[in-house]
């Protein structure tokens, strides 16, 4: 006697399934790379805003120049951020300033990032 209630999928469903996963999966990739990246851009302009902060503070404290160096990780090719500033400076000028941005304070307590001036309101002279 032969069996006629066969349990299983056959190969051309299997086939489909994987197709079908491929599918997502490839356009899923693109899609997280993207947010990857914009959460390394949005950690490294949190960082310029805290040296930034913290540069301030000791001006005010002792009134003398003071400088911070940030390394940033995005690869600052394409800014998925979009518009926005630190303290005056636009966030495609930090971002695309190669591997690291420079904050700074001289003694007349001017605040320049990425070697553009910043908002000098911010500092009290």
């Amino acid at each position: 006697m032969k069996k006629t209630n066969k349990k299983g999928f056959t190969l051309a469903e299997l086939l489909i399934v994987v197709a079908i996963i491929a599918v997502l999966v490839a356009i899923a990739i693109p899609i997280f790379t993207a947010q990857l990246e914009k959460s390394r851009e949005a950690t490294d302009l949190a960082n310029v805003r805290a040296a930034y902060a913290e540069i301030v503070a000791k001006y005010i404290e002792d009134g003398q120049a003071h400088s911070a160096t940030i390394a940033l990780k995005s690869n600052g090719s394409d800014n998925k951020i979009g518009a926005g500033d630190v303290a005056g400076v636009s966030n495609d000028a930090i971002l695309k300033n190669g591997t690291s941005v420079e904050v700074k304070v001289d003694a007349d307590g001017k605040v320049t990032i990425a070697n553009q001036p910043a908002k000098s309101s911010f500092v009290g002279s």
